[in-house]
């Protein structure tokens, strides 16, 4: 991964990254490449459907195409990788489908236990929240120029800062 800084999506990228299954293709073939069936497989999705999607992501650079190999029964079956793009490109209203995708490999673990999650309401001046989404932002900036690698266990992370809509934005005078 370079140092490159985020740049705003084209059409066709945005366009590519406004579904939450191709978000989900992008995050299967992060570690290792799979053909279209094993994406289909691991997505419990119609075959058809899912070369649609790896096409668009092929189109536009999120996904690269590996050598062919065989596959059973001695098919040509080519695998895709995930190129890491996705990372360096900003495409605004991404956050319903990040959330969907999130959804989605939430339900397939099999263990409650497993999910670290914390949920928390704070007030925070312009600066505390500059100093706190920079922090955030450093963090996976540094765990996204990690090498890639296939030891170790696989883990997603998701973040969310949002406003709080439903509280009220002055406190109430003090007494």
């Amino acid at each position: 991964m370079t140092d490159q800084p985020r740049r705003a999506a084209t059409d066709a990228e945005a366009k590519a990254l406004a579904s939450s299954t191709r978000l989900r293709i992008l995050r299967l073939c992060l570690d290792q490449p799979l053909t279209n069936r094993e994406i289909a497989t691991r997505l419990d999705a119609n075959p058809a459907t899912v070369l649609h999607h790896v096409r668009k992501l092929v189109d536009t650079g999120f996904l690269a195409p590996q050598h062919p190999r065989r596959g059973r029964r001695g098919a040509r079956e080519v695998p895709y990788l995930a190129t890491k793009k996705s990372w360096r490109v900003n495409s605004p209203g991404m956050g319903p489908v990040m959330v969907e995708a999130f959804l989605a490999e939430l339900r397939r673990v099999d263990d409650p236990e497993e999910v670290n999650m914390s949920r928390l309401a704070v007030r925070l001046t312009d600066r505390e929240y500059e100093e706190l989404n920079g922090r955030i932002q450093e963090l996976f900036e540094e765990l996204a120029a990690r090498p890639r690698t296939t030891t170790g266990r696989p883990y997603s992370l998701f973040f969310s800062l949002h406003p709080d809509v439903g509280r009220d934005v002055t406190p109430p005078a003090a007494t």
